[in-house]
């Protein structure tokens, strides 16, 4: 019986010391799995815009502005709402990412504006909305937003 609470203890505590001192490879990799805004890699993505494949430099700028862009706030897409999120009515055309994760191929809708920067994220079959704040994307746009 005494062994039995010696070797629980001893076991208990190389559990605890192993999940607060995990590497930080596999904190990030673990936190990425639960990311909405994620970090982009050039050569992993495909950038559109207007049917036209962006390419080098630009297409760098694009991914960097996008990656370094600050999180603004989520919105909630209901159920059988999703096609307002997918093809809002807007004259601006968005710039369409296409990139693979794992298994998913994930593809994003980015719409310029000039007060904030929307994407609309599909994958699988779900879709998620949120808002970003990038100066440098925003430049660009022409027309204010009509999410709120």
């Amino acid at each position: 019986m005494t062994w039995i609470v010696v070797l629980s203890i001893i076991v208990a505590s190389a559990l605890k010391l192993l999940i607060t001192t995990m590497p930080t490879p596999v904190v990030k990799w673990f936190l990425g799995k639960f990311e909405l805004h994620s970090k982009l890699e050039p050569s992993h993505a495909s950038i559109k815009k207007d049917g036209k494949k962006l390419e080098g430099e630009e297409k760098k700028k694009f991914i960097s502005d996008f990656n370094e862009a600050t999180f603004l706030k989520k919105y909630y897409v209901h159920p059988g709402n999703e096609q307002s999120f997918l093809q809002p009515e807007t004259i601006e055309t968005p710039y369409i990412i296409s990139y693979k994760r794992g298994k998913d191929e994930i593809k994003l809708l980015v719409y310029n504006y000039t007060d904030q920067v929307n994407v609309v994220k599909q994958y699988k079959k779900k879709v998620e909305a949120y808002s970003l704040l990038s100066d440098s994307l925003q430049k660009n746009a022409r027309f204010p937003s009509n999410l709120k």
